[in-house]
């Protein structure tokens, strides 16, 4: 048996799987011998962690879409609970996930195992009541915006800005030529990049309107490339949905030959979300788009308390990018913005300087990466004393 700590991750989905495995190798940076145990993805498990059970099922979302998988996801939840229970590890950390990560954090309360949560759940954005539950949750919040610290402090909880891990994404870093050469796109090709989404919940409501939109495309851009970015979890999904599309798409899984699009892409459309800020990274002007279940869209529009869905519009405090969502999320409505975005120069370069400055408010303070930051916070709490009671 060793004495080296034991730390328990848990990651939802796909973002969360990236920000687990920098988290595991920024921790490892000043601890060598930190075990790992828990939930992640592919790349949790490239970074030595042996998940639980597939991360995939818990990647849903919307209030409508998880009724049907409640059932499978409780069984999961006490799977969870029972592998706490029995490895008793130093510390628990929860990556996102709000929905199974808060439950998980409630359950393992009573073992007195310090807990941290990594991504702070966007309750200052609908459904601000929610923040008097989370006392006693976690020991420690780790967040991803500026803004943030100073919101859930002003509710006696303590929250630590660590910096924006899309900042460590080098989604900037693309070849435009390269992308070219590997798919084989002659010089007049005019890349579009489309991210409909990371969960199987997301991607089938926004690619019947894309396929449309490129149908109507068709004549008014007529070397128009559509280039669709996802995560392994649903390439299969999206290839499936694309075979009949008028214009059929690139599909790129790999994270070097997505920013290699973004280099070359002269526009986007994509969801809500830090796909906004890798896009922003890498300087493509955008408009940002969604649809969801229209009962999820009725009950999310009474509870919205913010001005703007995008992240980069709530960062920039203004409308930096288009927004059309749900009934606004149509395949005339689309083709028109695009058009816009492919051939007006202003409004690409008005964008981008938007992206520059609010891309300097999401660095660390003290100059480290985010997941070193993130991994400093949470090896302090490691270190500090305490005692795990009896079940």
């Amino acid at each position: 048996m060793t004495d080296a700590p034991l730390i328990w991750l848990l990651a939802g989905e796909a973002s969360g799987d990236v920000l687990g495995a920098r988290l595991m190798t920024a921790v490892r940076k000043q601890r060598p011998d930190i075990r790992f145990a828990g939930i992640g993805g592919p790349r949790m498990a490239d970074a030595g962690l042996t998940s639980l059970f597939p991360m995939k099922e818990l990647a849903v979302m919307g209030l409508v879409e998880i009724l049907p998988r409640l059932r499978r996801l409780s069984r999961r939840l006490d799977e969870a609970v029972t592998q706490i229970e029995q490895l008793r590890p130093d510390l628990v950390v929860t990556i996102d996930s709000p929905g199974f990560a808060l439950r998980l954090l409630r359950r393992i309360a009573p073992l007195g195992i310090p807990r941290v949560h990594y991504v702070a759940p966007q309750v200052w954005a609908w459904r601000e009541h929610r923040v008097k539950k989370f006392p006693g949750l976690w020991d420690k919040l780790l967040v991803l915006l500026p803004f943030e610290e100073a919101f859930f402090k002003r509710h006696g909880l303590d929250a630590r800005f660590v910096g924006h891990p899309v900042l460590q994404s080098e989604a900037d870093t693309g070849d435009a030529a390269r992308f070219r050469a590997r798919h084989g796109l002659p010089p007049d090709a005019r890349i579009l990049i489309l991210m409909p989404g990371s969960r199987r919940s997301e991607a089938p409501r926004l690619l019947p309107v894309f396929g449309a939109m490129l149908a109507r495309l068709k004549t008014r851009l007529p070397h128009l490339v559509p280039v669709i970015p996802v995560s392994p979890v649903v390439a299969d999904t999206v290839a499936k949905a694309t075979e009949e599309w008028a214009v059929r798409p690139l599909i790129v899984t790999e994270t070097a030959d997505k920013h290699d699009a973004f280099a070359a892409a002269g526009a986007a459309l994509t969801k809500s979300g830090t796909s906004t800020l890798e896009l922003a990274l890498a300087g493509v002007p955008m408009a940002v788009t969604y649809r969801v279940n229209p009962i999820t869209a009725a009950i999310a529009r009474r509870l919205i308390r913010v001005p703007h869905v995008a992240m980069v519009n709530l960062l920039a405090k203004k409308a930096l990018v288009p927004e059309l969502l749900q009934e606004d999320c149509r395949p005339d409505r689309l083709a028109d913005i695009v058009v816009r975005l492919m051939t007006d120069p202003a409004m690409g370069a008005l964008q981008k300087a938007g992206f520059a400055a609010l891309l300097q408010g999401l660095r660390a303070p003290g100059g480290e990466t985010p997941a070193d930051a993130a991994a400093t916070e949470i090896l302090a709490l490691l270190n500090q004393p305490f005692s795990k009671s009896a079940t």
